[in-house]
């Protein structure tokens, strides 16, 4: 049962990941490469290491003092991904969220799955 394994992240965590999104979407539409550089390697490496995600500090980190880029597209495509990464903790955060409130509502019946499921049939 791996979606139970899952924990949402804490609230504060959370509205921290979505405040980050926005001013990476917003420097992002403005290809404000500087504001980008400071996003990506102070907030979104802090971020990582509260939330628990040393893979995700480890690539933000990489972006900026990692091998220098070619040009201006590959530092944008680079960190277009570390977006990416980003939306998809948030989306895997706001599933576990929605499966924690399912669960919490039908909870597991003492015969197993099966019997939760036949329960939740009934109503």
């Amino acid at each position: 049962m791996l979606r139970r394994n899952m924990k949402p992240l804490p609230p504060h965590l959370r509205l921290g990941l979505e405040d980050l999104l926005g001013d990476l979407w917003h420097a992002r539409r403005r290809s404000d490469l500087g504001r980008l550089a400071l996003l990506s390697y102070y907030e979104v490496r802090r971020w990582a290491r509260m939330s628990g995600k040393p893979g995700l500090a480890e690539h933000s980190s990489q972006l900026i003092s990692g091998r220098p880029l070619a040009d201006r597209n590959a530092f944008l495509s680079r960190v277009d991904i570390l977006i990416a990464e980003l939306e998809k903790v948030l989306a895997a955060d706001r599933r576990s969220v929605e499966q924690d409130s399912e669960w919490l509502q039908y909870p597991p019946a003492e015969g197993g799955r099966e019997a939760g499921q036949a329960s939740r049939a009934g109503h």
